[in-house]
């Protein structure tokens, strides 16, 4: 169990976090995102438009129930948390960490929810989503790490607190 597995809301920060956190721990980094277009070789958006979102959540999950890495932070697509037989899989492997973040944030940094790739239902709205899979999140979580009004480098000052990590988190920040 020494991996940190990322989950949360589009455009909570988990791939920049993740890249952030992995050098700071000298762990590798993966985005499970890019793992599905790898296998696929579509974009997410792509598979979303062409072969609806049931489609997309079982190539996901199909992808994160087969997740075999070690010392690795693994950010994950926002939609993971759909499927109850990836997540025990990727807990098996290491904690679960949710990054938090209040909607009205994720809000005002997701500008391109219509060509991300995002597991959204027709007509439902940003909110929707998020009313949705918040309840998703917190279930899941082994820890949370609530992001609201912090910069990348405080968030991770905060994830390493809450683990009791000693070293710095970030160059330049003293023990």
């Amino acid at each position: 169990m020494n991996n940190y597995i990322l989950i949360g809301m589009p455009a909570c920060g988990k791939s920049t976090f993740g890249v952030v956190l992995a050098k700071s721990l000298g762990m590798s980094f993966v985005d499970t995102d890019l793992l599905i277009q790898k296998k696929t070789g579509r974009l997410l958006q792509d598979i979303i438009d062409n072969d609806g979102m049931d489609e997309f959540l079982k190539i996901e999950e199909s992808v994160l129930s087969n997740v075999d890495l070690d010392n690795t932070v693994i950010a994950t697509g926002g939609s993971a948390v759909y499927s109850d037989k990836a997540m025990k899989h990727l807990a098996e492997t290491g904690k679960i960490v949710y990054i938090e973040l209040p909607f009205e944030e994720i809000n005002r940094r997701l500008k391109n929810i219509k060509t991300r790739g995002i597991a959204m239902a027709p007509g439902q709205t940003l909110s929707d989503l998020y009313n949705a899979r918040v309840p998703l999140y917190q279930k899941y979580a082994g820890i949370i790490i609530n992001t609201a009004g912090m910069n990348l480098e405080d968030s991770v000052l905060e994830f390493m607190k809450k683990m009791n990590i000693s070293r710095p988190a970030v160059k330049g920040v003293k023990k």
